[in-house]
């Protein structure tokens, strides 16, 4: 694939133009103009004004609207893809990446009207009481979304929001922000979506401005930007819903089929290149399999080639945000300094320009090394061996993380009496990953994953409402005495 940039130098010369760098070829080739305070503010006034009117329109129509979003972006998914493939240095997840979107809209259209309603009971406290609820949306919904998968993450939140009545405003990562502007033509082609439904190119200042314009913020990305974020929304006493980092741990029984096991952990570790908050980070294998296993990582991990100098070369692109591939390589050289063997893959290359980390496999690793105990954010799989069933969890719980894991065994049975001692939100069994494919049960983040009500299940849209109670008197006020 031709690695065009979506802008010219010209850009470059704009007044506090911030410029963003090609992970392919590491130079800057796509400048954009954050909106000034007064801008972004008068931008969030246009939504709240026209959030009435889409609130309105019912949880039918707005499904409607949304449908026809989602076949907009299929119509043009060409113009999507290609501005998306440049940000990332990835064609087959980008593409991907839309299709989720679409698949999510579908989806929540499909459930919303079962979950919008209205309820109205008789009170068995007072009999003369007639008691009913309703759902109020809040009014703006503002997205602070991350580079990993810029446009996935962009609407994982917004699709639930929108349907339950809000309008949203959406700040995509500036690492990764080449696709904002063909996203807004597709979505002024659905007119009542556009109306509510904003997207503004900023850096770090923004983010921080937009939670003071909002009612409610989401935010996916680190721990440390996720603080800030949490205390800005504190002080506004504005909800924050906040999916940050993870170290998840996969455990391998001895009764583990290792062949599936092998597949399922190279896939999960080394999928975007490991630039997935849910990648497996953490491998815990029985002492009595764990030759065995690594082995099995070592030959299908040294078989997965870099997509270079074609992005179709291999599945592991470069890394997006150049800064992480020094934190990897920072990681690989600590864990050799204490001890570890890298047993294939090894430490970042330069490769025109781009930043590529090969699939690693890192043996002789403990939890006094980051690599074990800091997120890693790329396709690296450290393996540690365990004794006993008790061990490994140990090891598996002792993180300030929790977001996801897997464990594999002999059966489903034998694997979940595991998971269930495990604190994460989301455990895969005999597989890895399977929160991303797909959403329908609820999970909460534990530890410094996050806070909030769960993105997934019937609570990722119920949680941009609150609940407003109306109290009926059908008979006579009571009197002071």
């Amino acid at each position: 694939m031709t690695k065009t940039s979506t802008s010219t130098p010209t850009g470059a010369a704009r007044p506090g133009a911030i410029g963003v760098r090609n992970p392919c070829t590491g130079r800057e080739d796509y400048w954009f103009v954050p909106p000034t305070e007064a801008g972004l503010a008068a931008r969030c006034r246009e939504l709240r004004a026209a959030q009435p009117a889409w609130r309105g329109m019912g949880v039918e129509a707005r499904c409607a609207a949304m449908l026809r979003l989602a076949d907009a972006f299929d119509a043009r998914l060409g113009l999507l893809v290609q501005p998306l493939t440049v940000d990332t240095g990835r064609t087959r997840v980008a593409a991907g990446e839309i299709a989720s979107v679409v698949r999510n809209i579908r989806r929540w259209c499909g459930r919303a009207p079962a979950l919008v309603v209205t309820e109205e009971f008789d009170s068995k406290v007072m009999p003369s009481l007639r008691i009913g609820q309703q759902l109020v949306p809040y009014p703006l919904v503002g997205v602070i979304s991350p580079w990993n998968f810029p446009f996935a993450l962009s609407f994982i939140d917004a699709i639930p929001a929108l349907l339950a009545g809000c309008a949203v405003i959406v700040k995509p990562s500036e690492v990764t922000p080449r696709f904002v502007e063909p996203l807004r033509q597709v979505i002024d082609s659905v007119p009542e979506v556009a109306r509510v439904l904003g997207f503004v190119q900023g850096g770090g200042a923004t983010g921080a401005q937009l939670i003071g314009q909002v009612d409610a913020i989401c935010f996916t990305g680190s721990v440390a930007t996720g603080r800030k974020v949490a205390v800005a929304a504190a002080e506004r006493f504005i909800p924050a819903f906040l999916e940050l980092g993870g170290k998840d741990p996969a455990i391998v029984l001895p009764s583990a089929d290792l062949d599936k096991a092998s597949d399922g952990i190279l896939r999960v570790s080394c999928t975007a290149s490991g630039q997935v908050c849910l990648a497996l980070e953490r491998v815990y294998v029985h002492e009595s399999v764990h030759d065995r296993l690594v082995d099995l990582l070592v030959e299908k991990g040294s078989r997965l080639g870099l997509a270079y100098p074609s992005l179709d070369d291999g599945p592991i692109g470069p890394m997006i945000f150049d800064r992480q591939a020094d934190i990897i390589d920072a990681q690989l050289d600590d864990a050799v300094a204490k001890g570890a063997t890298i047993r294939c893959g090894g430490k970042s290359r330069n490769l025109g320009g781009g930043r590529y980390v090969p699939a690693t496999v890192v043996t002789g690793v403990d939890h006094g090394m980051k690599l074990m105990s800091e997120e890693t954010f790329g396709p690296v799989t450290p393996v540690m061996p365990f004794r006993t069933v008790d061990e490994a969890v140990a090891l598996a719980n002792e993180t300030v993380f929790g977001l996801s894991g897997a464990v594999f065994a002999g059966t489903l049975e034998e694997a979940r009496a595991v998971a269930e001692r495990i604190n994460a939100g989301g455990m895969s069994l005999n597989d890895a990953g399977l929160t991303r494919e797909t959403f329908e049960a609820e999970k909460n983040s534990f530890g410094y994953s996050g806070i909030g009500g769960s993105r997934h299940g019937d609570a990722g849209l119920l949680r941009f409402f609150r609940k407003q109670a109306l109290f009926a008197q059908r008979g006579a006020p009571a009197t002071i005495g």
